[in-house]
């Protein structure tokens, strides 16, 4: 067990006080992994002056540079990809395979965001007047704070992390308290790769105590947050009342809708996917399955017979298929829906219960679970859960499966299972969400689409993709009047 400081001006720096926390493995709660400080205000402001301290070197690096650093990163990722999924799976508990995908996903950012430093990032336009030149360029904002989640603890800060990086900003990194060793190996090899000294900090703790005093900071340009809505409100109004910029990404409840005339196997092929992938731990996971009335039975039935046969256990051991969840804090959570489940009158069709038998008594396992005659309006139709559990909903034509689809306060990922190729595009045009599958689950997101969603699931920005620099840059609007008189725009001479 190694005892860890906060990443501060390139090196481990002690914390103020003795308070720590404990990365341990969800699978083996008795494996601790690392001891981490849990900081506050103190190490909050070192880590600000020491981004601050960096700002104007950095941002006077040429971006080819910048993104030659972070290309060099990713290659020194793709490199160790066994090893950080494998520290991955031990620390989150997701299974290998799909660890060796967090990480990827990693790479690929780098790559993608490596190019985009060769690509032009401004316009040149038209000026109404003669001897005049007009274009607008990217600058960065200063020093951002980054937040993220441990479902992704590789691949959700690169999203961050490279874009921030490549417009030239400094960076203040609170990764989730439940994953702090995958964070700090990725800060570290970003500085292998050459990034400067104090570009990246680290600052290890609680999100009420470390993550508010980020997020409250005088030193801070910008807020980057993904998480729950609680809390994605509560930084909202923080950042409102500073007039700072944040963009938030705060979760979902989506849905796969099956028709009538759907490949049944093909959609429980992705339902078993997206509800159960990554043990429903995902903000863009299968948490509602609408089902066509005349394909119900064959669906549900082999939805079942299908999940039944998952085997559940440490995502290192070949041929497991579901890992643990984060902790007992949302394996309490999880199953507390179970009962809500029942109390609304769903029925019960497969798990719904803490697995404690044999080795899975070590961790925290939560059995595959599926509800069937959900109504759309119960609690476990509504909620974001973020654990192995699904919801069927009957449907009796394709209005109806838009209406429900749309119909919950969320609208961040949307699927539709069909052969029709009119229905597939009014699902297009019709489903109310930031990411629209056709013939495919509701996870699988690519890097170089924009990540996000609408109604709670944020305030509108987007991640990755093209617009990837959009929340690391401001635009700056010149203007070049060569003419050598004065010459006033939109004034009639």
């Amino acid at each position: 067990m190694e005892r860890h400081g906060n990443h501060i001006g390139g090196r481990s720096v002690e914390a103020a006080t003795d308070a720590v926390l404990e990365s341990r493995n969800p699978a083996r709660l008795d494996e601790v992994l690392g001891v981490f400080p849990r900081s506050g205000a103190a190490e909050v402001d070192a880590a600000v002056a020491a981004a601050r301290a960096a700002l104007a070197s950095w941002r006077a690096t040429p971006w080819p540079a910048r993104g030659e650093i972070i290309l060099r990163a990713g290659l020194l990722l793709e490199e160790r990809k066994e090893e950080m999924a494998r520290l991955m799976t031990r620390e989150m508990g997701k299974v290998l395979v799909e660890a060796r995908g967090d990480v990827q996903e990693g790479v690929d950012m780098a790559k993608y965001i490596a190019g985009e430093a060769r690509r032009p990032f401004g316009q040149t336009v038209p000026s109404e007047l003669r001897d005049k030149w007009a274009m607008t360029m990217r600058q960065p904002l200063g020093t951002v704070a980054i937040i993220t989640p441990w479902n992704f603890p590789v691949a959700i800060p690169t999203w961050k992390l490279f874009p921030a990086l490549l417009a030239g900003n400094t960076v203040v990194f609170k990764p989730a308290e439940d994953t702090p060793l995958c964070a700090l190996r990725l800060v570290e090899i970003l500085e292998e790769a050459g990034l400067p000294a104090g570009v990246v900090n680290i600052v290890f703790g609680l999100g009420p105590e470390a993550g508010e005093a980020l997020v409250r900071h005088s030193g801070i340009a910008a807020v980057s947050f993904t998480g729950s809505v609680p809390t994605g409100r509560h930084i909202a109004g923080l950042c409102g009342g500073m007039l700072k910029r944040c963009s938030l990404e705060l979760g979902g409840k989506n849905a796969i809708v099956v028709m009538a005339d759907a490949d049944v196997e093909l959609a429980v092929d992705g339902a078993l996917w997206g509800a159960f992938g990554t043990s429903g731990q995902r903000c863009t996971a299968s948490s509602r399955l609408i089902v066509h009335r005349p394909r119900l039975a064959d669906f549900t039935d082999a939805l079942v017979d299908r999940a039944a046969r998952l085997r559940l256990g440490d995502g290192l051991v070949e041929g497991v298929d579901v890992g643990p969840v984060i902790n007992a804090r949302q394996l309490e959570r999880i199953h507390a829906y179970t009962e809500v489940g029942l109390g609304e009158g769903a029925r019960l069709l497969l798990g719904g219960e803490v697995a404690r038998d044999g080795e899975l008594a070590r961790g925290c396992f939560y059995r595959p679970t599926i509800f069937a005659e959900v109504r759309p309006q119960m609690r476990i139709a509504q909620e974001e859960i973020f654990g192995p559990t699904t919801a069927v909903i009957p449907v009796d034509s394709l209005d109806e499966a838009l209406e429900v689809a749309n119909g919950t306060g969320y609208g961040l990922s949307l699927s539709l299972y069909t052969a029709d190729l009119r229905t597939g595009f009014r699902a297009i045009n019709e489903l109310e969400a930031g990411i629209v599958y056709v013939n495919a689950p509701t996870i699988g997101a690519e890097i170089q689409l924009p990540f996000g969603g609408i109604k709670n699931t944020g305030n509108g920005h987007r991640e990755a993709g093209t617009v990837a620099l959009d929340q690391f840059s401001e635009w700056k609007s010149i203007y070049v009047d060569y003419s050598g008189r004065l010459q006033r725009a939109q004034i009639d001479v």
